[in-house]
């Protein structure tokens, strides 16, 4: 497929996608939106980076334009404020050449202008669960002439416990309806949402289950009290033009943040204590390069779609397979190459191998001159200095594989901690 004119799309969304700067269609659009545009149930699976909101997007706004009623006639959902607002963003660019209006609800500010923008009934709303339910409460918000439901990164969204909230939201909608469903990945939990959503679904899967393949990756066999050593050396050593830096934990974020800023780099935090002004001040300026470095954590960067990250940097080893293949897809968007670098300690061995699985290639171990990275208390390198084993190779299951839960190929189990983005 050439261009997006093959679609069929009227000249006011035509305008709206040469204004976006989208030449031609990406593999997930060309396969999604002759679907969506017949009426047709989606199951995406589909890593972050790949073109999903335009994908739903543009049948929206088709559909929109066909008929003109009051609305709300279409709610997207998705896990966290950021993704809520950036997806709102997308499709206001896309429809800015039409009448359609788009109402954005999340929590960590005041309702009252998102209550005002409900107020005017707009055709979509973009909405984070714990919000949106707390409107509906209220009596706000209306969901009884939805005509197309979206779940945007279903998977996250029962990572953060929200899946109790979507089934309320659901039960609040017509039964008839289009349902789009996207995910990376497929846990039991989702799979059984889509089961009983979804009704004869067009499937479009693209490498829901791997790392994006324009990202190169390498580990850094460390210990824990060298990491920050380790990347000031990366850092001055290697073109780094814009980095992701991802910790485990929200203090270590700042903290880590703190230490570089001493260093002389630009560098930014984004991690759960700040406020929602905090959060967009600190996107806005790592989208605009005013800082080169952003450290989060995972929970704060879920949605974040910044162009042209040219690394990601595990500074701490994830939790699961599932969080290294978000973490780095934030990296290598739109066919653009990218470079990702894991410290690991001895502790992380068992997920290496895990990852190493997905991958189906080892991945190459790297040290840095002049430096000691030895992970082991005593400084022997006893990580894996030599080439791992091949994917196939029988071992005895490490205790994350042991203690994972039913949802998925190298997960462990989901926090249910709620959150209310």
């Amino acid at each position: 497929m050439s261009d997006f004119s093959t679609f069929g799309l009227g000249p006011s969304v035509q305008r709206g996608i040469a204004a976006a700067g989208f030449l031609e269609p990406r593999p997930i659009q060309a396969k999604t939106i002759p679907a969506a545009l017949e009426g047709r149930d989606i199951l995406g699976l589909a890593q972050t980076g790949t073109g999903k909101t335009a994908a739903f997007a543009l049948p929206i706004l088709e559909r929109l334009l066909a008929e003109r009623k009051p609305g709300p006639r279409i709610l997207i959902v998705a896990p966290t404020r950021e993704l809520a607002s950036q997806i709102s963003e997308e499709i206001r660019t896309l429809a800015q050449f039409t009448r359609i209006r788009v109402a954005t609800v999340f929590g960590g500010v005041s309702a009252h202008r998102q209550i005002l923008a409900l107020r005017e009934k707009p055709e979509i709303v973009v909405a984070c669960p714990g919000r949106l339910l707390d409107l509906m409460q209220q009596r706000v918000v209306r969901l009884d002439r939805v005509e197309t439901l979206v779940l945007d990164e279903a998977d996250h969204m029962f990572d953060m416990g929200f899946l109790p909230d979507i089934r309320r939201i659901l039960a609040a909608l017509p039964k008839q309806r289009q349902n789009l469903l996207f995910s990376a990945t497929m846990p039991r939990e989702i799979r059984g949402l889509a089961d009983g959503l979804l009704t004869n679904p067009t499937v479009v899967e693209l490498g829901h289950s791997r790392p994006v393949s324009t990202v190169a990756h390498a580990v850094y066999p460390v210990a824990d009290k060298q990491k920050l050593r380790l990347l000031e050396r990366l850092l001055s050593t290697d073109k780094i033009a814009s980095a992701i830096i991802f910790t485990r934990t929200k203090h270590r974020a700042k903290r880590l943040a703190l230490q570089l800023g001493k260093s002389g780099h630009r560098v930014v935090a984004l991690q759960g204590n700040m406020s929602q002004n905090q959060r967009e001040r600190a996107m806005e300026g790592f989208r605009k390069h005013n800082f080169d470095i952003l450290v989060a954590t995972d929970i704060a960067a879920r949605g974040i779609d910044v162009q042209r990250v040219s690394h990601v940097v595990n500074f701490d080893m994830p939790n699961t397979t599932d969080a290294y293949t978000h973490r780095i897809g934030r990296t290598g968007r739109a066919e653009c190459d990218g470079q990702a670098y894991t410290f690991v300690t001895q502790d992380d061995r068992g997920l290496v191998r895990a990852v190493e699985r997905i991958l189906g290639t080892p991945i190459p171990r790297r040290t840095v001159e002049g430096l000691d990275t030895s992970p082991s208390p005593g400084g022997q390198p006893d990580f894996d200095q030599r080439r791992p084993a091949p994917p196939r190779a029988r071992k005895p299951r490490p205790a994350w594989h042991r203690n994972r839960s039913a949802g998925g190929r190298g997960s462990t189990a989901p926090r249910r901690q709620r959150s209310r983005a």
